[in-house]
């Protein structure tokens, strides 16, 4: 595996670096609690973040990206203290190397996916076994995250196979590296369509919801949390634990997210 120090060299040579989109500025304090979550996370963890400086006088470093690319850089040893996942397979990627500190590892949240439209179309759908997807999308895309390793992606294309529309539109769909990437080429009107998480149509007020997934059409989704095994940082067990308190349930609450942990007392 390798060290930090060559991790960070991997980064320079490679390019990896342009996946940390959302990444803290490069001269962070060196003892905040360094955080890699799911691209879809990005405006309730900020919130909490600044909730969490109010509260107790801490900051994290959170970088946001796929689930799936900051795994694998977790993998070849980014300094990363916690990991919160888009779904379980991430996690159990990293847990099943030895990656992570399993009795730390927690069922977070919940979320639903839905179908999204720029926020002056006129699209409509009632989404059921072989709805017309094709004729919304007409000439146009289907925005979704990468249906191979994108957590949204893989629940989008498992609903749309379940309802026996996926073959009808497999040739439309434009896969970005992330669901807030695939959320921007419905909001700018690249993709005349989208599948999204519920909470990413409440962040982006360019588009809206035009039908949403029956829960029984793809596996439950789930945001786990978890520590890494290499974190050395003191204060990460008590962001962790910070993100189970009643402030941080409210915080995720107002972004659609549904709590699906114990609140943790103060």
């Amino acid at each position: 595996m390798f060290t930090r120090r060559r991790f960070g060299l991997a980064l320079a040579v490679s390019g990896l670096a342009a996946m940390f989109f959302a990444a803290a500025p490069a001269a962070q304090a060196a003892d905040n609690v360094t955080v890699f979550a799911a691209a879809s996370l990005k405006n309730a963890l900020d919130n909490i973040n600044t909730a969490w400086q109010a509260d107790a006088g801490k900051q994290a470093t959170i970088s946001y990206a796929s689930s799936s690319a900051l795994a694998k850089q977790i993998e070849e040893g980014a300094p990363a203290d916690v990991f919160i996942s888009a779904d379980l397979d991430w996690m159990k990627y990293l847990s099943d190397k030895k990656l992570t500190k399993p009795d730390t590892e927690l069922k977070l949240l919940g979320n639903r996916i839905v179908l999204v439209a720029p926020k002056d179309s006129t699209a409509e759908a009632t989404i059921a076994p072989n709805f017309d997807l094709a004729a919304l999308l007409g000439d146009s895309k289907l925005a979704m995250g990468d249906v191979k390793a994108v957590p949204a992606g893989k629940y989008g294309k498992a609903a749309l196979e379940k309802l026996d529309v996926w073959a009808s539109v497999e040739g439309k769909v434009a896969q970005a590296e992330n669901v807030r990437a695939a959320l921007k080429l419905v909001s700018t009107g690249e993709a005349a369509l989208g599948i999204v998480y519920a909470t990413d149509a409440v962040a982006e007020p360019d588009v809206k919801v035009v039908g949403t997934f029956p829960e029984d059409s793809h596996a439950p989704i789930v945001y786990p949390v978890g520590l890494i095994a290499e974190s050395k940082n003191a204060d990460a067990e008590g962001f962790v634990k910070y993100l189970q308190s009643a402030k941080a349930k409210e915080l995720f609450e107002a972004q659609g997210f549904t709590f699906l942990a114990p609140v943790a007392s103060n």
